[in-house]
């Protein structure tokens, strides 16, 4: 895969002079103000969608999407991927098998597709909800290595740690720990941009575990349950159809994961558990 990089693109940050107020007490400072701008994903030199996103890792973003989106079923059919920074914003080239780009003809996105929605812009029922096949045995993770985990992904995260403003997305190999992490404004971008990464690299999906600072929505479910990832941990809650489809796919989802807490809402089987310390 012929990956350009963006040399002239935005940062990932901006930095602004902000008035800060404590009760009656006002100082000037210097603030770091998280960047969302403009992609647009052209396969072929057709269009298909606009995403808002933070700028960075944005040949994984393309590569992520595409194959979460069921666009190309490996990295392998990507031909190029190239980066052009517009005044408007930034378009995302990519060449890929014209049997691929015949398949999206009428199905290109007629909306933006906004930071916080996986789905925007989705033009019928049968596009929006889809439903992945089954993900495999995949990895038996051990609850405490977890809590240790997401205590450590707060040391991964440099773009949230300026700006306070970004999601990420880790994957974790049990005994080894995080292993990658992406940041986005978007949490579902955060997502590809980690898939996309992992497909660079020939990961086997089936060996390790995202964890994802974000409530579990539908999209993210999706998007692992499609690259066959048999668990995900979020920070925070997730919805009811997000529930529905990890249980369908065979998916082990936990919600609320936060110090030694968390929630086991589908498929606990894969959660190891020692008698004295890990307990949920």
């Amino acid at each position: 895969m012929d990956a350009i990089p963006q040399e002239l693109g935005w940062p990932g940050y901006r930095e602004n002079t902000v008035e800060r107020w404590q009760g009656a007490v006002q100082t000037r400072q210097q603030d770091f103000v998280a960047e969302e701008v403009p992609v647009s994903l052209i396969y072929n030199d057709v269009p298909h969608v606009v995403m808002l996103a933070t700028p960075l890792d944005l040949e994984d973003f393309a590569l992520g999407f595409s194959l979460t989106e069921g666009i190309i079923a490996d990295a392998a059919e990507i031909g190029s991927i190239r980066v052009y920074q517009r005044t408007e914003g930034i378009e995302v080239r990519l060449r890929i098998p014209e049997a691929r780009a015949a398949c999206l003809t009428g199905k290109g996105r007629n909306l933006t597709g906004r930071t916080g929605c996986g789905l925007c812009g989705a033009q019928s029922l049968r596009q929006a909800v889809r439903h992945p096949s089954p993900v495999g045995q995949g990895v038996y993770a051990s609850a405490r290595e977890l809590q240790e985990n997401l205590a450590r992904l707060r040391d991964h995260q440099t773009l949230n740690r300026l700006t306070g403003a970004v999601h990420a997305a880790a994957w974790v190999l049990p005994e080894n720990g995080i292993q990658k992490v992406r940041e986005d404004v978007g949490r579902h971008n955060a997502l590809d941009k980690l898939i996309g990464v992992l497909s660079r690299t020939g990961t086997d999906f089936d060996r390790g575990y995202v964890l994802v600072t974000s409530r579990a929505s539908y999209e993210m479910v999706q998007k692992c349950a499609t690259m066959g990832i048999t668990l995900m941990a979020a920070i925070s809650a997730p919805t009811a159809l997000a529930i529905r489809l990890a249980e369908e796919t065979g998916l082990t989802l936990i919600g609320f994961a936060r110090g030694d807490k968390y929630v086991v809402y589908t498929h606990a089987h894969r959660l190891v558990h020692s008698k004295e310390k890990d307990l949920i």
